[in-house]
Parts: structure tokens; sequence; C-alpha cells
């Protein structure tokens, strides 16, 4: 029988200092013990709590200001902190930056696996996943600061069977804080009012096969033998400890108190999508949308790519089947502080298991963003100067799918486009350049790609550019832009020329471009 216990007491009895502690969640609250986390900070803001913990996460938790792993921001509580994303708990981030913990950025999907591997005891995970990318110890190991690099390597290129592989070793996880929707008295846990699973399992089996404790946080505790055996994913087995959150710290996400069509419980009316005003991101969303085969399974990045889907719907492209890293089958993702829910979903699977699917090749095609490119094809997205953004599941999302196509615009910080008559008129340049020599940080490696013939494009609202073996090429020019005033005297490296068609101008017209005909 589980112990019943208030937050506080959870933090003044069961982290131990120096304690491996894993939380779950994913991005914008879901299946976040924000009670718990709250309580920690308190603690630590009272001077006495834990101290010097190593945290583990697969996904990031927060909402870029105070929520999340955000309360985990407080100096000496974390002495390192290996996670997949960074970007969502600044309060974290600016730790690592001032070298006050040794901070690891892995890929997310890896981490998430990585949890099955310690909960099975075996040595860790053997993938490809990162290779050629700052995860590569022969780049930089994933390690964000020089207190990580004092630290040690948290992954190894290994040879396996005449492959280069990298490895990544498990370790024991002492403490696993996670959250589930109703508790019985046993400790039998559901998810039936979650958006998402997460990877809440696999850290309860990591952390009980480690001989460690396994807290959970919860909406309610009902009577043994009341809640349906088909909702239960958390057996009371494996569950020490019952944290009864209130509804202010258990919302089924940052922006969402609760919503039943997030957890599938009902299916709602959907409007269609409004369809985006002509603008540098409609073009964009335009040309990347050309890249769609019916019934592609897809996965959109945030940002730009996002546009992708309203596109098709304004175009009535069939059979889009949109996917979430985080486990979402089918339906309409959310965005916002309800980043990684989906409405009218037609499955989800736990995120582990979602990226066993992505890292074995079964997205059709991914779409993500374009912050920084370099001559070689490289993708950073992970690291702006002082700023820790991460990775995410970038890494295995563009790695494995059968063709990525990068969406970003050509020049940032007030860049300003319109249309005339099929054609793009630039009206104002924008100040920074995205096209540099080189990348400040490798998170998709151009070079690795092109030995795996992986077809990848790179649509921005002037130029198409394609990843050859002999490297970038430029493919395309918007009607109505000179090339090398617009295009070539705007990059800081020298593409390949040879063979340059223009754009389809119906991505320049107002009305749709008629690509279901």
């Amino acid at each position: 029988m589980p112990k019943i216990l208030t937050a506080r007491e959870v933090v003044d009895t069961c982290i131990p200092n120096g304690a491996t502690v894993t939380f779950s969640g994913f991005a914008g609250g879901l299946m976040h013990p924000e009670e718990i986390m709250v309580a920690l900070e308190e603690a630590a803001l009272e001077g006495r709590g834990p101290r010097d913990l190593t945290v583990v996460y697969a996904s990031g938790q927060g909402d870029s200001d105070s929520r999340g792993l955000n309360h985990l921001g407080v100096e000496g509580m974390c002495k390192k902190v290996i996670g997949g994303h960074w970007g969502l708990a600044p309060k974290l981030g600016k730790l690592a930056a001032e070298n006050k913990l040794a901070g690891y950025n892995l890929p997310q999907g890896t981490i998430a696996q990585l949890f099955r591997e310690i909960a099975a005891k075996r040595p860790g995970v053997l993938t490809n996943v990162g290779l050629g990318t700052f995860v590569d110890p022969r780049l930089e190991g994933g390690k964000l600061n020089d207190a990580a690099r004092e630290a040690g390597d948290v992954v190894k290129v290994v040879e396996f069977e005449g492959e280069e592989k990298l490895f990544y070793p498990a370790f024991p996880i002492d403490v696993a804080v996670i959250r589930a929707s109703f508790a019985d008295t046993h400790g039998n846990c559901s998810f039936q009012r979650e958006g998402v699973y997460a990877e809440a399992l696999a850290q309860a089996q990591a952390a009980r096969n480690s001989g460690g404790t396994v807290i959970v946080q919860v909406e309610k505790i009902v009577e043994h033998g009341s809640l349906d055996t088909r909702l239960v994913r958390i057996p009371g087995i494996y569950v020490d400890v019952l944290v009864v959150a209130r509804p202010e710290n258990h919302m089924q996400t940052f922006g969402t108190q609760y919503d039943p069509a997030f957890s599938g419980e009902v299916r709602v009316p959907l409007d269609s999508l409004a369809p985006l005003p002509m603008g540098e991101r409609k073009i964009v969303a335009r040309r990347a949308a050309m890249e769609l085969v019916p019934h592609a399974v897809t996965n959109l990045g945030i940002g730009m790519p996002e546009g992708v889907a309203a596109v098709a719907a304004e175009e009535g492209l069939p059979g889009l089947i949109l996917t979430t890293e985080v486990g979402g089958i089918g339906g309409v993702p959310a965005g916002g502080k309800d980043f990684g829910a989906a409405t009218n979903v037609d499955c989800v699977l736990e995120q582990p298991a979602q990226f066993d699917f992505y890292d074995g090749g079964g997205l059709d095609v991914a779409f993500l963003g374009l912050a920084q490119m370099d001559v070689h094809g490289n993708i950073n997205v992970s690291k702006f100067g002082p700023k820790i953004a991460g990775c995410g599941g970038f890494i295995n999302i563009t790695q494995n799918a059968k063709k990525v196509v990068y969406c970003g615009t050509f020049t940032a910080g007030g860049l300003k486009v319109g249309v005339e008559a099929g054609k793009l008129i630039i009206r104002q340049e924008g100040k920074v350049r995205k096209l540099i020599p080189q990348v400040e940080q490798v998170t998709f490696s151009g070079e690795y790609a092109a030995k795996q013939g992986q077809p990848v494009l790179y649509v921005t609202e002037r130029a198409v550019f394609q990843l050859t073996p002999e490297g970038v090429e430029l493919k395309e020019i918007a009607p109505g832009v000179d090339l090398q005033k617009d295009v070539l005297d705007q990059m800081d490296f020298t593409p390949i020329v040879r063979d340059v068609k223009t754009m389809d101008s119906r991505i320049f017209r107002e009305e749709p471009m008629g690509l279901a005909l």
C-alpha cells in the first residue's frame, strides 16, 4: 500500500541529497507534477530541501517563465541536468549558462527510450541518433558548459557489427516523480484525463527496478477496485507515494484546466482551419506543402512548419496524417501553452514507442524549422549565443524521416514581403542573415544525411535549396526576385548554382493554388 503524503512531506522525506531524479511531463504542462515541483522550489528558497540532484528528463517542461522545470532553477538544488529540451525552462538554462550546474542536451526520444533500458537493466541505448550532430562526442558530446566538460561523457562512439553507432549508457534512477489522473488506495493509477502518456510508465519501472522511489501526483484517490482496469496505466506494485494536488497545480496543460477532447474522452466538431493571410509564412508553407503525398505520415515542427496544415486544409489535400512526437496519431495538434495535446486523435502512444516508430523511418515526411543553415547543409535550432534552446526530438525526427523539408524565412529581424501579379516583392530585408558559413551548433548534419541518401529540401520565401552529395544546391528562386541581389548577396556562403528554376507562380497569388486537382 502506498503512503499518502503532501508535496511538502515528499520533498522533506523522499528525495535525498545527491539523488538521481526524473520528472515526467511534456512541453505545455501535460503529465507534469506541478504540485511537487512548487514544493521543491519553496523548500529550496527556504534553505531546505534536497541539494546536488542529478536530474534527467526527456521532454522540455515549462511555460518559458516560472512553471514546470523552472522550479528547479534555484542555485544548489541541481548538480547535473541531462535534458532533451531546455528552452521552456529559462531559469534552469540560466544556471547552465552561468556554469552553476553540469548541463547536457541529448535527443529527447533517446532519453525516453533510455528509461526503458534502465528498467530492463540493459546496458543502454545503441543507435545512429545523434551521429554527426553536436551530441556526437567528436563534436560536443551534448555538453552545454565547462561544468559538463569537467563532469565527463554521457554518450560514446562505438562500432557495432562494422557500423558506427552512438551508445548512451544506462544508470540507476533513485526517484521518479510522475503524474496520473486518479489512483486507488492500492496505488493503481489511471491516465484517463491526461492528454498524453509521455514516458511515465518507463520512468516508474526504471526507478522501481533501480531500487528507487516512485512518487505519483494525482487529482484524486479512489477506493481500490473502482477504477476501470482498462484505464490503469501504472500498476500499484510500482508506486510508493501518492500526492493529491490542488486543481491549479494539476491542470491538463499550462493553458487549459481540462478539456475532454484533449484526452480523447469526447470528439468535437472542428471548424476548418482559417486560411493563412498572404505573407512570407504562407509562401513558405505553400511551397513546402507541394512536397506532401496523399496519406503521408507527417510531423510538423513548431512555428513556420505549422502553416503546412493550414495550406493543406485550404487546398483540400487528402489524407494528411499528423503525428506528435509525444505520442499522438491523427487529429489536430494544439499550440501555445497547450502544445503537445491534440484534439480528436485516433490514438495516443507512449512517447518511447512513438520514437521507436520515428527512429525506424516511420515518418514519410517531416517539416521542421530553419533557424540557421550553413554551406554543408547543417541546421542549427538548439543554441544561439548564450541562449540554450535544446534539440528536443529534432534529431530523432530529422535523421530518420524518409524526407525532411526545412521551412523558414531567408533572413530574420524585420523582413517584409508582398506579392503582386504572381511575383514576390521584398519590401524590407531582414537584419539577420540565417544562411551562414558555419552554424553555431550542428543539430542536423548535412554530411550524415548526404551519406544516407536522405532527400532534404530547404524552403524559404524566395529560394529553395536541395542537399546534394556535392553540397547545397540552389534549385528554385521566386518570380520577381533578382538572383544576385536578393539571393546570393544575402547569403554568407556560395551555393551550387547550375540549373535554377522559377518557383511556381501560383504560390504568390491570393487565390488557392489548386494543389488537389
